[in-house]
């Protein structure tokens, strides 16, 4: 169940990176992809 969350958690991060990169907000999208994939447990994990 953990694993679904923070897939979940992970998309979300990276859908909302890119619609930053889409609006020009550069910094704020990549580290939203970033942060995203560093939660999402087919990354490296943060919380494993």
């Amino acid at each position: 169940m953990l694993t679904f969350l923070l897939w979940i958690l992970a998309v979300i991060l990276v859908v909302a990176g890119v619609a930053s990169l889409l609006r020009r907000r550069f910094l704020w999208g990549v580290a939203l992809i970033v942060i995203g994939l560093l939660v999402g447990p087919g990354g490296v994990s943060i919380f494993t």
